[in-house]
Formats: structure tokens, C-alpha cells, sequence
């Protein structure tokens, strides 16, 4: 996959479910190198069709996963590296599990229970997906792992990144025999904090190395947005997305008004990258979004009683960074 605007799908999913199945094989594992003296492993799980799901212990992120297509054809729909260094070199959130809190903070403070914490401040002047040093870049520890399931531990300690409380935080990775890739977060914290965690993988619905997502056809089950400032922070108002790029209430192509949203050329490169405000009742499951690819045939819906969901078309990657097979 060539990595630019016009090439890359980011849905950022707030909540997932998992049910573990029962004992599986023994967890194929390779080694992946070493962090801050902390052993990397990666771990293959693979169902009895062949699917499969390569996961890391840094930053319990995802690399691959290889899905089938209408014909049966599997290919690897999400961007990654092929090996450690490719995410040491400093990636934008590949596969990753983002923490404390994903996205922006405005000027990087905020105020809980009467007191204001200030936090690092990694996306001048705001802060970013829990900042310099967040969950993806941190080494877990894998407390269980088999053939299909893999579960990671990452205990963040009170005042990381200017976060308070300690916070335990747990993620399940589970590929069942129907092909579903299932994804659990859990926290705990001994303290009143906030956390915000999420998957933050690309998605290229079409395949490793098949061109753009222009025509991915999208659906997204909102009538309104949340426009943003310069430096990307929602304003505080709320707007229809009728006669607006942001208008996926009918499904069209991800391609069809893209070209509009320019950007300034400098802070903001255009694209999409925006949460918008989903229809019917808040904490009521729903359909939020659903995208296919009409060339493999693959859907991916999300389901989620969460109020808003982010699109974001990798706009901030300039087609520099090489990924799987130098691609």
C-alpha cells in the first residue's frame, strides 16, 4: 500500500466486545526484538480458515490481518510494518492501542473534580492520544496467549504524561472460526481519572498493496459534525452535514468530495478528519458507519452506543513512509 492521503481508512472504533473461546493451541510467538531491556514478541493467531491476526506486545497493536474477500481470497487489509523497527522509527499510530485518552486535549489541561491537571503538551499547543509516551509505545505484558487469543497487560503509573491515578489497563485480542477479529479494553484506576482508549488501525478494505480507497463506498449514520479549529479541536458548535463533504447519510464513494476539503497547506493537509454526531439515542446500540469495498467485496460495520465517531483519511502521511515490503 502506498501510504497517502488518498490510500488510507481510519475508523477509530470507541468500544468492542469479545467472547473468549474456549482453550486453543499454543500461541505461535516469534521474537521481535528488545525495548528498554523489555522482551518483544509477535504473535500469529490463526482460525481454522486460515484467518490470521499478527499482534505485538509494544503498544498491543495490531500489524496484520488477513481476510478473506467474496472469492475467498485472503489479503491483508490493515497498515503496518513488517518488523519492530519500523515502529520505533516513529509511526503515525499503526495498528496501536492509543491511551490514556485518544485524539486532542485542548492546550493539553483539563479539569476534574475542581482541579486542573496539565499534560504534555506532544501536538503544540494541544495533546495527542496520551502524549509523548502513551500506551503505543509502552512494552505490555502478555498474561495469556494461544493459537487464537491473546491477552496484554500495561499498568500506567499515577502522574504519567500528567495523567492522575494509577491506571491497570487490560486488551483482549480473540479471532474466532467465523472470521471476526474481537477486541476488548477494560481499566481500573485507584483514582478519579479519564480514559479514552482505542484501536487506532488503518484499514485498506481492498488489500495490501491494491492502490487507493477512493472508491470505498461509506455510510455513516449521521446528520451532523463537529467542526474543528486549526489545530484540529472541536469549536463548540454542531452542524448539518446537508450540502457539505461531510454528508455520508447516502452511501457514496470516499473519492466523490474528498478533492474539497483542501486544507491550508501548511497545519491541515485536507482530508477528512472529523467526528461527527451519530442519529438516535445515546448509550442505544446502532449502526454508526459501513464501508465496502467494491472491488474485494469485504464490509466493515460498526455497531456502538457511543454518541460520535471519528473518520480521519490519513491526511498527515506524505507518501514517505514505507511500510510492509517497502511498499
Amino acid at each position: 500500500m502506498d501510504f497517502s492521503i488518498q490510500s488510507l481508512l481510519l475508523l477509530l472504533i470507541l468500544s468492542f466486545t469479545i467472547n473468549l473461546q474456549a482453550a486453543h493451541h499454543q500461541a505461535q510467538k516469534e521474537d521481535w526484538g528488545v525495548v528498554d531491556g523489555q522482551a518483544v514478541s509477535l504473535y500469529i493467531l490463526k482460525n481454522k480458515n486460515g484467518v490470521t491476526a499478527k499482534i505485538t506486545n509494544y503498544g498491543a497493536l495490531l500489524t496484520t490481518l488477513y481476510l478473506p474477500d467474496r472469492d475467498g481470497k485472503l489479503s491483508d487489509v490493515v497498515l503496518g510494518f513488517d518488523n519492530l523497527q519500523g515502529y520505533l522509527d516513529g509511526h503515525p499510530y499503526f495498528g496501536c492501542t492509543v491511551g490514556r485518552v485518544a485524539n486532542r486535549i485542548a492546550n493539553g489541561k483539563f479539569t476534574l473534580d475542581g482541579q486542573e491537571y496539565a499534560l504534555v503538551t506532544n501536538n503544540a499547543p494541544n495533546h495527542l492520544h496520551g502524549g509523548d509516551q502513551g500506551f503505543d509505545k509502552k512494552v505490555w505484558t502478555v498474561v495469556a496467549a494461544d493459537s487464537q487469543s491473546i491477552k496484554m497487560v500495561y499498568t500506567s503509573p499515577d502522574g504519567e504524561e500528567g495523567y492522575p491515578g494509577q491506571l491497570t489497563v487490560t486488551v483482549v485480542y480473540s479471532l474466532s472460526d467465523d472470521n471476526a477479529l474481537q477486541i476488548e479494553m477494560s481499566a481500573t484506576t485507584d483514582a478519579t481519572t479519564i480514559v479514552n482508549l482505542v484501536n487506532h488501525s488503518y484499514w485498506n478494505l481492498a488489500g495490501h498493496n491494491s492502490g487507493d480507497i477512493l472508491s470505498h463506498e461509506l455510510m455513516l449514520n449521521a446528520l451532523a459534525y463537529t467542526p474543528v479549529d486549526s489545530t484540529f479541536i472541536p469549536t463548540g458548535t454542531i452542524d448539518s452535514v446537508r450540502e457539505t463533504p461531510f454528508d455520508f447519510t447516502k452511501t457514496k464513494s470516499i473519492g466523490s468530495d474528498i478533492g474539497k476539503l483542501t486544507g491550508d497547506g501548511q497545519d491541515d493537509p485536507g482530508g477528512y478528519d472529523i467526528n461527527f454526531v451519530l442519529d438516535g439515542k445515546l448509550g442505544e446500540m446502532k449502526l454508526a458507519a459501513r464501508v465496502k469495498d467494491p472491488k474485494s467485496g469485504r464490509v466493515m460495520e460498526i455497531h456502538t452506543t457511543d454518541p460520535g465517531v471519528q473518520f480521519y483519511t490519513g491526511n498527515f502521511l506524505d507518501g514517505t513512509v514505507k511500510g510492509k515490503a517497502e511498499s
